[in-house]
């Protein structure tokens, strides 16, 4: 297990319905930033996670943190608000994600936190952990394979068995963790 990472992606929402308030009589409702009920602000965060590693001393190496990364795209604002003026800069998220997406955060997020903290005195045969999502399904195209072999990596992604949510480290322990803070 010490060459295995764990990824998983997971939707947080900014302002669900079960988010509960508790004010005193003379303060104001707070400011929720969604326009609707029925379109809520939502964003897709992908996580990195593996087992700590240890020398035979008990130094730590490795403290298994590869961090977490968002579905997000910049794009120019094209009209004027009171918000802000035309053609600057927006962060908006991803609500379409897809194969292509899963494959474009693999080849620019993730490859890139592996081979940055990877411990240098360990063999590049990684094996990614990854539940058995239909978006998941791993390209085999020339230029993905190329991406992740490059640097004497072998990446090899292994896929959950079909409903074994037992399995899943970053939905029982961080991603819990972070909604539970977020509320």
């Amino acid at each position: 297990m010490s060459n295995v990472i764990h990824i998983d992606e997971k939707w947080f929402y900014i302002n669900p319905e079960t988010r509960r308030f508790y004010l005193l009589p003379k303060e104001e409702d707070p400011y929720r930033c969604q326009q609707s009920r029925r379109f809520k602000i939502k964003a897709m965060f992908m996580g990195m996670i593996e087992k700590p590693l240890y020398d035979a001393q008990g130094h730590l190496i490795h403290d298994g943190k590869y961090g977490i990364f968002s579905f997000v795209f910049q794009q120019t604002a094209k009209k004027k608000s009171k918000n802000r003026e035309a053609g600057t800069i927006e962060t908006k998220t991803n609500q379409n994600i897809n194969r292509e997406a899963i494959r474009e955060m693999l080849v620019n997020n993730v490859k890139p936190a592996i081979v940055s903290k990877w411990p240098a005195n360990m063999p590049k045969d990684v094996v990614i952990q990854w539940d058995n999502s239909r978006p998941h399904q791993v390209p085999q195209d020339e230029e993905f394979i190329a991406a992740i072999t490059q640097g004497g990596f072998n990446i090899r992604i292994v896929l959950q068995p079909a409903q074994s949510p037992d399995l899943n480290v970053l939905d029982l322990g961080l991603f819990r963790v972070i909604q539970s803070l977020q509320h």
